[in-house]
């Protein structure tokens, strides 16, 4: 992985973080915690994506709508755990 590579997955992960937690909070988390809700949410959005055979276009906006989508189901979970504790 090169450090293009590299920047654009963090690009990509702050992104779809900051989206995730403004469509469920209202706001973002920061920086730190948006990139790690994004890469968090690439993965599961990923797998989820993949377990239900639905592609969405390649390049960055399509990473962009994934990790998306994947961090709002993992802010979700998270939230459901917190109010059962």
């Amino acid at each position: 992985m090169s450090l293009e590579d590299l920047l654009i997955f963090l690009a990509i992960g702050a992104i779809a973080g900051w989206l995730a937690g403004t469509l469920m909070k209202g706001s973002g988390y920061g920086l730190v915690a948006n990139i790690v809700i994004g890469i968090i949410g690439a993965f599961l959005g990923g797998y989820l994506f993949g377990l239900l055979g639905i592609s969405i276009g390649g390049a960055i906006l399509g990473a962009i709508i994934r990790s998306t989508i994947g961090a709002i189901v993992l802010i979700f979970v998270v939230n459901l755990i917190k109010k059962k504790m």
